[in-house]
């Protein structure tokens, strides 16, 4: 069983058990999270699509903790005019494990 959701912009194909980075939210470890922008799931009785959300199905996940990403560089270089500059960024995630899908 899986479903589709979207957070942030992003779509993500989840499974119970499964960990997650989604977009960072204030919130503790421990607490439980329900995703209802719910795009399609599959079961035993088939694929559910929505148009463009399915009415009903949630997605439940609980929430692990704050994780940084990669660090990414920026750097800009002008020739000739002895300017650089170098910068790095390393966006911070909430690290979910999904529990339970409850689909229409």
């Amino acid at each position: 069983m899986y479903a589709i959701i979207v957070d942030g912009g992003r779509q993500y194909r989840v499974e119970p058990g499964m960990e997650v980075d989604v977009d960072f939210r204030e919130v503790p470890a421990g607490e439980n999270i329900t995703f209802e922008k719910v795009l399609a799931v599959s079961g035993d009785d088939g694929l559910k699509l929505g148009a463009p959300t399915l009415d009903g199905a949630t997605v439940t996940a609980s929430i692990l903790g704050a994780k940084q990403g990669k660090k990414v560089y920026v750097q800009k270089f002008r020739r000739r005019k002895n300017s650089k500059r170098r910068t790095g960024h390393r966006q911070i995630y909430t690290r979910v494990r999904i529990e339970e899908i409850a689909g229409v």
